[in-house]
């Protein structure tokens, strides 16, 4: 089902490619451009959901701020290395080519980009209710590992 998901989201992103919402270079380590919001049909815990697609980028030995997202979220390693801290599991390293999903509301600890070379990209799809105000909420009480 992950796997279904995963494509009908891409597949809402292949359909609108070339369209740049927002752009946006936070005080963290990551550069997160928006490449499409859509509505989609399916609803996310009974509400209307939508599906927001993304490309990160993170300077070699940067790392992003701690933050949940509001649905569920599957990623891409577009390019270079990434390590992902969520909840209290042990981090894992994903290098390009590979995939990973985080569930609903889980804590992004951990970020980074753990390369001194290059860069990492990402495409993240993130579904969300319609009414989602952020797609990355800040986790202001918690302090960023790197």
């Amino acid at each position: 089902m992950n796997r279904t998901l995963l494509v009908l989201a891409l597949g809402i992103g292949v359909g609108a490619v070339g369209v740049t919402l927002a752009q946006h270079q936070g005080n963290d380590g990551e550069s997160v451009r928006v490449i499409a919001t859509q509505p989609i049909d399916e609803k996310l815990d009974g509400k209307e959901a939508a599906a927001t697609i993304v490309e990160v980028t993170i300077k070699p030995g940067e790392s992003g701020l701690s933050h949940r997202h509001p649905g569920p979220g599957f990623v891409y390693v577009l390019e270079g290395e990434y390590e992902l801290g969520i909840n209290d599991q042990p981090t894992k390293l994903f290098r390009a080519g590979e995939t990973f999903y985080e569930p609903t509301g889980c804590l992004h600890r951990v970020s980074k980009n753990p390369s001194t070379k290059g860069k990492t990209r990402l495409i993240a799809v993130v579904l969300h209710p319609r009414d989602a105000k952020e797609i990355a909420i800040p986790e202001s009480n918690v302090n960023k590992h790197r």
